[in-house]
């Protein structure tokens, strides 16, 4: 336990080497053990390996939906690893051909992990022929053009699927419908991120107490991503500064313009703008785009579905509106709301 008079929160680092600073990949987890937080995708995962392994086949299918930085891809790794098998990685944008994935496919060794992130963003040809190497591990080659064309079927080698995607809904229902398992990643309590963070530290060799990391994991907007590069940027200021305590918590979050609510320049700039130029809302996404400066898409995908879920912004038929919670975060004073709201 430590008294008043030592030192708080965080003891400053040590120099790492550059394979230390390889940061994403240092503090990912090994194993489904190591994992912290999704409990029950978690189980099932280990269940679904489990049964793999007695039966001596390849794992089933499996598709990963959730927001950006829960895990998605760590755990694409890790179900490699506990399954013994090699991992290939690609993405959507990446297979615009039936050839590309065709080519992919071909190459795969027995057992071999397929992870393809942002999976709804792959060609709809290739999409299609997904299905048939997912249900029946064969795919069909088409040669030459015209009534002159023939199909030649090939076979693949058994093969796990994995897909990840941010926007399960923009997958079509017949490949969505040949994923065996189905994990959908939530958001982290704090509690968990409070445990990522130590996790992390522990790697950084940083010495850090609980009143650090509670303050860090809840800026962290329930991801752990957010939360291990924030820990990083803390780490960078007591190093820099020859700084510790939890005082240099506050600063260096502070200077990266990370509130406690864990809203960034881009949010409150949002904010701001449907607070003071619309009087609250309703607003149009592509007028408040613009306004903002950013694109509409950035705002719809990035900004808008943490300001929803904390309660500072709603979605109307009319447009954006800001909510009382809003105008006391940024402790402007609420006006008479206008009718902005003109696309949506």
């Amino acid at each position: 336990m430590t008294t008043d008079d030592e030192t708080a929160a965080i003891v400053r680092p040590t120099i790492e080497s550059d394979a230390e600073l390889a940061f994403e990949g240092a503090l990912r987890p090994r194993t489904l053990g190591e994992f912290v937080g999704q409990h029950k995708v978690r189980a099932q995962l280990q269940l679904l390996l489990d049964a793999a392994r007695l039966q001596n086949r390849t794992p089933d299918h499996i598709l990963l939906a959730g927001p950006p930085g829960l895990g998605k891809t760590t755990l694409a790794m890790i179900v490699a690893v506990e399954s013994g098998h090699p991992l290939r990685i690609s993405s959507g944008p990446a297979i615009q051909h039936a050839g590309d994935l065709a080519a992919v496919l071909s190459s795969l060794v027995p057992g071999e992990i397929l992870f393809i992130d942002e999976i709804h963003r792959m060609a709809r040809s290739a999409e299609e022929m997904l299905y048939l190497a997912m249900e029946d591990f064969r795919i069909d080659i088409m040669v030459g053009k015209g009534a002159g064309a023939t199909s030649i079927p090939l076979d693949l080698a058994p093969f796990t699927l994995i897909g990840a995607t941010t926007r399960s809904g923009l997958l079509p229902n017949p490949l969505r419908d040949r994923f065996g398992f189905t994990a959908h990643l939530e958001f982290y309590e704090a509690v968990e991120l409070e445990q990522v963070l130590e996790r992390a530290a522990r790697l950084l060799s940083l010495d850090i107490e609980t009143e650090a990391t509670a303050e860090i994991a809840g800026r962290s907007r329930g991801t752990p991503r957010i939360a291990n590069r924030l820990l990083r940027r803390v780490r960078d200021y007591t190093l820099v500064h020859d700084a510790d305590g939890l005082e240099a918590v506050h600063a260096a979050l502070e200077l990266y313009e990370v509130d406690e609510f864990g809203l960034d320049r881009l949010d409150r700039a949002v904010l701001s703008t449907i607070l003071t130029r619309f009087d609250g809302g309703p607003v149009g996404l592509n007028t408040l785009a613009v306004s903002v400066g950013e694109e509409a898409e950035t705002i719809e995908s990035v900004v808008e579905p943490f300001l929803v879920r904390i309660g500072l912004l709603t979605r109307t038929p009319r447009g954006r509106v800001a909510t009382k919670l809003a105008w006391q975060h940024l402790g402007i004073q609420q006006q008479t709301n206008g009718l902005f709201g003109d696309d949506l």
